[in-house]
């Protein structure tokens, strides 16, 4: 299943850590978005946020991921999914 998530006040850092988190799971690629807001704000994210796609996954790879993004969802707050563009 493909999905994009973000947290918009997420730093980069943090992005990039979650990522290199999911990218260990076998059968997960992961990818970040780029920003899409015109206008700089400081309290943004540097990143428009996560794509991944687990379709390759297991079912035990997939509760993995699962619990890699509630251990960031229980320290920094709630994933937002992304609505795809039609």
């Amino acid at each position: 299943m493909k999905r994009q998530i973000c947290w918009p006040q997420l730093p980069l850092a943090v992005y990039r850590e979650v990522a290199a988190h999911l990218r260990q799971v076998p059968g997960v690629s992961v990818g970040l978005l780029p920003q899409t807001s015109t206008e700089f704000d400081y309290q943004q994210s540097q990143v428009g946020g996560l794509e991944i796609d687990d379709e390759e996954a297991t079912v035990a790879a997939r509760q993995q991921v699962e619990r890699i993004l509630q251990y960031y969802s229980d320290r920094f707050g709630a994933w937002q999914a992304i609505a795809p563009a039609v």
